[in-house]
């Protein structure tokens, strides 16, 4: 029968991951449902580990342990954060719930927060571009994950101005994992690109630290850098710093000039170093392709 023929066939070509026209939307909606699982980390996973930062140092100082940990992330069913109503499986659905309840809470109609929409669309995107670039195979499913883990890592840094090293470090573990097959990158351009990412900032932390006495920057973007060296080589580090640094002053200058921030207030660059990281390995070659050939114009 055709169902055996399916399993003995270790590449199917009627199965959907294999087939070219399919894949790139079938990795869409998945995407959508990944996104949906990511804002839950977005929004729990910063609290669980402030509370096991402060279980751990209690226990070090002898102190009285406190209450029960913050909802998890898994077993936990979503409920509306004003009124606890525990949203039904219709109220999950990726985008579409959100539009059908017109951005509102079903029970106390409470606004739901545009960060719902916003990831599950940004995931689904993004893996639909990693399927186009990659394909369906190994790259584009580890291109994936590369993109689900810059997206919680971003949108938390975005939230908290912290970047977690549950998701940092992985991230670059998993990097120089897929250079070891030669998925992207070179082991040896992966390697020196990690150092590279990690010093470079570390260095521009220190320089401004000694010249104003303040800390510009965190940890957790030498570590974010460190590991988009990983997955995109040291070659692509200045292009990384670029689109971050162009696309931070651009967003920021708005933000000042139509929501009157105040300058002095800090602003987590994280969310930048990921979208640089991410246009760089879905593009980077091209772009600076393309800026070769227009300075060469020029």
């Amino acid at each position: 029968s055709r169902w055996v023929k399916w399993w003995a066939d270790p590449v199917p070509e009627t199965f959907w991951l294999f087939d070219p026209a399919v894949a790139p939307w079938a990795a869409a909606v998945f995407g959508a449902l990944v996104g949906s699982f990511l804002n839950v980390v977005i929004l729990r996973l910063p609290p669980r580990l402030e509370h096991a930062w402060r279980r751990d140092a209690r226990e070090m100082l002898e102190l009285p342990a406190e209450g029960e940990p913050p909802i998890g992330l898994v077993v936990e069913p979503s409920r509306c954060p004003k009124c606890g109503h525990r949203l039904r499986w219709w109220e999950n659905i990726p985008v579409l719930s959100w539009l059908v309840l017109r951005g509102r809470c079903s029970a106390c109609r409470t606004p739901i927060s545009w960060q719902y929409p916003l990831v599950e669309l940004l995931t689904a995107l993004a893996f639909l571009v990693c399927i186009l670039r990659f394909g369906p195979g190994p790259e584009g499913l580890m291109a994936m994950v590369f993109s689900g883990m810059l997206i919680a890592a971003a949108g938390i840094d975005a939230r908290t101005q912290f970047l977690p090293d549950i998701l940092t470090l992985p991230l670059l573990w998993l990097g120089l994992l897929a250079a070891t097959q030669g998925l992207y990158v070179p082991a040896e351009t992966a390697i020196l690109g990690a150092v590279a990412g990690y010093l470079s900032l570390w260095l521009v932390f220190q320089g401004f630290l000694l010249l104003t006495g303040k800390e510009g920057m965190g940890y957790g973007d030498f570590k974010l850098l460190a590991a988009l060296g990983a997955w995109l080589g040291w070659q692509q580090l200045l292009l990384v710093v670029v689109l971050a640094s162009v696309s931070g002053a651009l967003i920021m200058g708005i933000a000042m000039a139509m929501l009157g921030r105040d300058r002095e207030i800090p602003f987590a660059f994280g969310p930048f170093l990921a979208v640089g990281g991410w246009v760089a390995f879905i593009g980077g070659d091209r772009l600076i392709d393309w800026y070769l050939r227009l300075f060469a114009t020029g």
